[in-house]
């Protein structure tokens, strides 16, 4: 099957999107712009994207917000026994976990964790986040990605897409908030 043959899946991945904005005026015009932006934002006016085996939203970004050109941060909810896509990317990121338990696979490495715990993925780890629990598992992630691909680090691939189909009992999940 050719490139432009294969089925598209996540919009996100197929789209074109801003990684890294134009910051371009007068000094003190692009200053009195940023000082002015939001400091806070609702993730819960943002709407999940994805399913049925991992939801996503992302909050911070380039593309989204004029205030960082240096992160982004996105929510991830993950239904019992399901996962989310394995892939790898150059930055490394943090994932703070809300809710739920589960464990990520790290270059083949198994690392368990649970809510109110710090996982770390590594600079160009192939990775993977499992939920084992019996509720959903909903994380935050926070990554440079932005600064790496400005810098030309730009390696990021999907290995695995998420399952097609729902864990069984979460047919009709869709994550709220």
């Amino acid at each position: 099957m050719g490139e432009e043959e294969k089925e598209v899946k996540w919009e996100r991945w197929q789209k074109k999107r801003i990684f890294v904005r134009e910051v371009a005026g007068k000094y003190n015009e692009i200053y009195k712009q940023l000082t002015e932006q939001p400091r806070v934002y609702s993730s819960t006016a943002i709407p999940f994207k994805g399913g049925p085996a991992k939801f996503g939203k992302h909050v911070v970004n380039p593309q989204q917000n004029m205030i960082t050109q240096l992160l982004e941060a996105h929510i991830d909810v993950v239904p019992p026994n399901s996962y989310g896509q394995k892939h790898g990317h150059m930055n490394s990121a943090v994932m703070f976990i809300l809710e739920g338990k589960g464990h990520d696979v790290h270059d083949g490495v198994r690392i368990d964790w649970e809510a109110g715990d710090a996982a770390i993925v590594d600079n160009a780890c192939v990775h993977q986040h499992f939920c084992d629990g019996d509720i959903p598992a909903r994380y935050i992630i926070i990554k440079a990605k932005p600064v790496f691909l400005f810098a030309h680090l730009l390696f990021q691939k999907t290995v695995e897409y998420p399952p097609d189909h729902a864990p069984p009992g979460y047919e009709d999940f869709h994550p709220e908030g």
